[in-house]
């Protein structure tokens, strides 16, 4: 299950805070993106380095526009019971980096990135 892998201690940031408060956020944890949650933790959006960047090449308000401007909100997720193989065809068929674990509730569980499953395979793989 991706329960065995997945982080729980999430960085998280509010749709509220500013675009380069996001940035600042994922650089000083080296992290390439993270979930915007609301005030009960539930996950509204994901905004990854990525999104970013691409705001950046667009005029704008880096210093004082709204995460909720940039992340995505189409989000992509899991639950904790899921298989890995399956959460892990998800990222890539979705193309996306990191994807938030959340319960029923939309709660925010934990989150799997990339990195995460690639480092299961390899530890798999070895082991085998």
């Amino acid at each position: 299950m991706i329960s065995g892998i997945m982080k729980k201690n999430v960085i998280t940031i509010g749709r509220n805070n500013s675009v380069k408060e996001a940035l600042v956020l994922m650089n000083e944890n080296n992290i390439n993106g993270t979930p915007v949650v609301d005030s009960d933790n539930k996950v509204i959006g994901m905004i990854v380095k990525a999104d970013i960047y691409r705001f950046l090449t667009n005029e704008g308000h880096y210093d004082t526009c709204p995460v909720d401007w940039v992340m995505t909100k189409k989000l992509v997720t899991a639950t904790a019971d899921e298989d890995i193989s399956v959460v892990a065809k998800r990222i890539v068929d979705k193309d996306i980096i990191s994807l938030p674990i959340v319960d029923k509730n939309n709660n925010l569980e934990g989150i799997v990135t990339i990195k995460d499953v690639l480092e299961y395979m390899i530890d798999k793989i070895n082991n085998n």
